[in-house]
This record gives C-alpha cells, sequence and structure tokens, in this order.
C-alpha cells in the first residue's frame, strides 16, 4: 500500500482482531525531527498468556520488549511501502532469562505477521468508511439536487 495509507493505519493498529493481546496503548512522545520524520514512542500494554511456570516465579514484571518499526516510501514503488521491524527482549532477575527471551522472541517473530495482517485490516476498515462517506455525500447531494429542481418547478 501507498506510505501515506499505511502510516495512517499504523497509528490506528490497535485494538483489533489479530492482536487481542494488546490490551491498551499509550502514547508517551510523538513528534517531528528536523528532517521531517514523525518518531512515536508508544507503551503498549500486553496480556500474552504466559506459561504458569513463569507466573509462580513472580517475575513477569522485570520481562521488556522494545519493538522498533520504520515505515518508509519505496525507493522505486510508490504504491508500497518498505517496513523494517526489530524487537530487543529483556528478561531481569531470573536464571532462565536466556530461555524466556528465546521463548519470546520466536513468538515475537510468529507474531509479526499478525501486525502486517492488522494493517491490512485497519487498511480495509478505512477504505470501506471513505467509500461509506462518498456514497453517504453522493446521496444527500443527489437528495439536494432533486430538492432544489422540485423548488424551481
Amino acid at each position: 500500500h501507498p506510505w501515506e495509507t499505511v502510516t495512517t493505519a499504523a497509528m490506528q493498529k490497535y485494538p483489533n482482531p489479530m492482536n487481542p493481546s494488546v490490551v491498551g496503548v499509550d502514547v508517551l512522545d510523538r513528534h517531528i525531527d528536523s528532517s521531517g520524520k514523525l518518531h512515536s514512542h508508544r507503551l503498549l500494554s500486553t496480556e500474552w498468556g504466559i506459561p504458569a511456570i513463569v507466573k509462580s516465579i513472580s517475575f513477569t514484571n522485570l520481562v521488556s520488549v522494545d519493538e522498533r518499526l520504520v515505515y518508509k516510501p519505496h525507493p522505486h514503488e510508490p504504491d508500497k511501502t518498505v517496513l523494517t521491524q526489530e524487537a530487543i527482549i529483556s528478561v531481569k532477575g531470573v536464571s532462565l532469562s536466556s530461555y524466556l527471551e528465546g521463548l519470546m522472541a520466536n513468538t515475537i517473530s510468529s507474531n509479526a505477521n499478525k501486525g502486517r495482517e492488522a494493517l491490512e485490516w485497519v487498511i480495509n476498515r478505512l477504505n470501506a468508511e471513505i467509500e461509506e462517506f462518498t456514497a453517504s455525500a453522493r446521496g444527500t447531494m443527489r437528495n439536494s439536487m432533486a430538492a432544489a429542481a422540485f423548488v424551481e418547478k
């Protein structure tokens, strides 16, 4: 999809049915830098259904995922967007931290496709809203023109 469409959808990505684990989104910082790039730092609250063994250790609040997504217009095809995605996972205070980091990396990797599906879902929803608005506007204009023609007679 074109860059403008993808970035609009990215700002409206949550909630969506493909990523039900995201239960809240807070914008911590959003600004445009001197080169015109938009930076948005968001905090996503999630419920991942962490295995019972991890919950019993009570270290679930020491898991941190810092994910970075960069959207750029495709350099040669204006109807496409390039997305670069990376995640840094940190588990602190647990002797099984490397195991848990690996488990989370696998989960994040498999969920990356769901994120792209979610963007498609938002884009389809936006396109449907635009079509509905356009049809509604056409109907209003037709009714107004018909009323004006009727008054003139």
